[in-house]
Order: C-alpha cells, then sequence, then structure tokens
C-alpha cells in the first residue's frame, strides 16, 4: 500500500472535495495524512482520527488575515495572493517538509492554492498531484489580463526561489505529473485544457458531520423550495443581499418556500414561519435533494454540489474566482446571474422565476448533472492517485 500526504489551505471549500478522495484511498488501506494551517479545520471535516501535521500559516478570519469586504476585482486578487496565499506557502513550507519526513509519501496531493505542497514536492524529487478545487484557472481566467498573469508568474518564480527547486519549472498550479479538476467540460466548456495527465472526475463528495438538527418537517412539499446561501467565507460581506433575497422570496411565498443560510448573523433575527426559514448553517448536501433552486455567490463548491442534484442556479458572484465560475453556470445554461453589490428585489425576483420556470435551464442542469456523475468522482480521483503512487514505487 501506499502513503499520501495532503497539503491543503485552512478553506472548507478546498478541504472538502479531498475529505472524500482521502476517505477512498482510506477505505482501499493506503495511508493518508494531512498539512495544514489548521489542524482542527481538517479534523472536523476530515474526523476526528485524521493524521494531521500543523504547519505555521494565516487562517481567514484571525488577526492580519482580514481581508476587507468591500476588495473586489483586482483589488481583491491582490490581496488575495500578497496577503493570503504567498505568506501561507512562506509559512507552511517547514511544516510540509516536516510532514513529508515523518509519513514519507509516495505521493504529495497539494491543492492548488497550497503552492507550498507542490514546491516541497518538487524540491525533494516526489511525484504531487494538484487537487483542483476550482476551474476557473483553466476557463480562461486571466484571458486579456496580461500583465495580471505576468505578475502572478513572477510572484511564483520568487516563491520557488524561496522553498522550491530554482531549476523547476512547472506552475504550482498544476502539476505535470496528475491534475485532478473536480469539474467536466460540460460545465468548464470548450477552453477545459486535455492532456494525459489532466482527468476531469466532477465533484468529490462525502458525508459530513451533521450539523444542529435541521427541521424537515417544515418543508413544504406543494411549493417550490429554493436554498440562498452565500458560503462559508462571505459573512462578512453579504448583509444587504440576504435582505434582496429575503425580500423577493417574500414576495413570492405562495409559491416559493425558502431557507436561507446566515453565518453572519446579517438579517434581522426572526420567529420562524412557514415561507422562510433563516439559519446559522444549513445541512447542504442533503437538503439539496430537495431544492427547486439555489440562490448563492457562485462559489466553485456550492455550484458543483446544485449541480451534481441537476439544481440550476442564481449566481451573483462576490470576489476571487467566482466571476468565472458565474460566467461557466450561464454559458452552460444551467443559471442566471445577477450583480452582487447592486442586485435589486425586482432583479432578484426574475432571475428566480427564470430558474423555477424556464425549462431549458433545469434540461441544462441536468445534463451537467449526468456528466458529473459519469466523471466519477471521488473514486476515480483515489483510483489516478493510487495509478501514480504504484508508478512511482
Amino acid at each position: 500500500m501506499s502513503a499520501f500526504l495532503f497539503v491543503v489551505p485552512p478553506l472548507t471549500g478546498h478541504i472538502n472535495p479531498a475529505v472524500g478522495v482521502a476517505a477512498r484511498l482510506t477505505a482501499a488501506g493506503h495511508r493518508v495524512a494531512w498539512a495544514c494551517a489548521d489542524p482542527d479545520l481538517v479534523r472536523r471535516l476530515a474526523g476526528a482520527d485524521a493524521e494531521v501535521y500543523a504547519c505555521a500559516g494565516p487562517v481567514p478570519g484571525a488577526p492580519g488575515a482580514v481581508r476587507p469586504p468591500d476588495l473586489r476585482g483586482a483589488e481583491a486578487l491582490r490581496f488575495l495572493w500578497e496577503w493570503y496565499l504567498l505568506p501561507l506557502a512562506d509559512a507552511m513550507a517547514p511544516g510540509v517538509r516536516a510532514a513529508v519526513a515523518a509519513v514519507r509519501p509516495d505521493v504529495v496531493v497539494a491543492d492548488q492554492q497550497a503552492f507550498a505542497g507542490a514546491l516541497v514536492a518538487e524540491r525533494l524529487g516526489l511525484p504531487w498531484a494538484t487537487s483542483a478545487t476550482t476551474s476557473a484557472e483553466f476557463s480562461g481566467a486571466y484571458d486579456g489580463l496580461p500583465k495580471v498573469a505576468d505578475w502572478l508568474r513572477q510572484r511564483l518564480t520568487e516563491l520557488r526561489a524561496r522553498i522550491g527547486d530554482p531549476a523547476g519549472t512547472a506552475d504550482p498550479r498544476s502539476s505535470p505529473h496528475l491534475l485532478l479538476v473536480f469539474s467536466t467540460p460540460e460545465l468548464i466548456g470548450p477552453q477545459a485544457p486535455l492532456a494525459p495527465h489532466i482527468h476531469y472526475v466532477g465533484p468529490s463528495l462525502a458525508g459530513r458531520p451533521d450539523g444542529p438538527g435541521f427541521p424537515w418537517e417544515w418543508l413544504d412539499h406543494g411549493r417550490a423550495k429554493v436554498l440562498v446561501t452565500l458560503g462559508t467565507a462571505n459573512a462578512d460581506a453579504g448583509g444587504r443581499f440576504l435582505a434582496q433575497a429575503l425580500a423577493a422570496l417574500r414576495e413570492r411565498a405562495d409559491r416559493i418556500q425558502a431557507v436561507i443560510a446566515d453565518p453572519g448573523g446579517a438579517l434581522p433575527a426572526a420567529t420562524p414561519d412557514k415561507d422562510v426559514l433563516i439559519l446559522p448553517s444549513v445541512p447542504q448536501l442533503p437538503l439539496l435533494e430537495r431544492m427547486d433552486a439555489v440562490v448563492c455567490h457562485a462559489g466553485h463548491n456550492t455550484v458543483c454540489e446544485a449541480l451534481w442534484h441537476g439544481v440550476p442556479l442564481v449566481v451573483a458572484p462576490i470576489r476571487d474566482d467566482q466571476p468565472v465560475v458565474a460566467g461557466q453556470v450561464v454559458d452552460s445554461g444551467a443559471g442566471v446571474r445577477v450583480r452582487f453589490g447592486r442586485v435589486t428585489v425586482a432583479r432578484l425576483g426574475e432571475a428566480l422565476d427564470a430558474v423555477l420556470h424556464d425549462s431549458a435551464h433545469r434540461v441544462a442542469a441536468a445534463r451537467i448533472r449526468a456528466a458529473f456523475r459519469a466523471a466519477g468522482g471521488a473514486q476515480a480521483a483515489a483510483a489516478h492517485l493510487a495509478r501514480l503512487a504504484a508508478e512511482a514505487r
């Protein structure tokens, strides 16, 4: 049996897809270990018995790692790199080297935003695979932005000189050995790159720890059901949008019942009623089985989980990769895009009506659902990793 070291940033949306893959490898008898700046987060998502090696590094929400909520576009991207991703790589590198020494992995599995995993593996001569938990960079995210692309490449070159092999040439976001993309070309579009080492495995879904009990009996089978969520990292920016969504949903209470995830308490506390349920967290995967539409920030995980269930979307991207993912949703026909910062109750209501009543969106979502389920998910990703490990031994 082989040993695998998963190197992940302390971000829920980047750890969750790897959890299912790690579980498949463990079930097959392989050893799986993790390196992360937030071991508690990994154990919360992967299980209390997960073998985790702590690394230094900024954790979102901690002092010094709080991004101003009003940053958008190029400013948000620059902040992400200069104040988070690059410092995270520098800080994690010693811990990743220590984890490699302890685990002696046959393969390092590096998240595409955990650059330390790829560069340390490269320096030590270990095969490494990329866990691509967002597909944004595979659909021309930097087309038309040559200065931005050059700036990113220069920053990565400087990072490689500090923690990697100065003679190396591979982009740490994209392994030349094995690139696992948790999506499919049906969503990414015609720009999805093709090569023997690139494998589109679709979403990697796994059972997650149960949160507080959800009142399943509250759901009304006579009305369409809508989930509104802005993910786990946007609580500071979502107050206005959630208020607009709530108003649009109230106007349609005769035909729509809604669940709103509000982890930051942006909405006024309200007594639960028969039309709208507001909770700090929701059991998203089982809830999606019962939803007719999703309103979200176009986070890659939420989009893919919705489309895995064939649920069309209203997407309101905020920053980072979200505008690109939102473009994938619209281009595929599986949803409608609205402007996060300027959306009105009327516009959001129109978008909701469109995805609920225009059959073209549901047909497109069903097409992507079929492609996702045929791609193999966590089982396929684990098989590709096991094959790479066998070839390396």
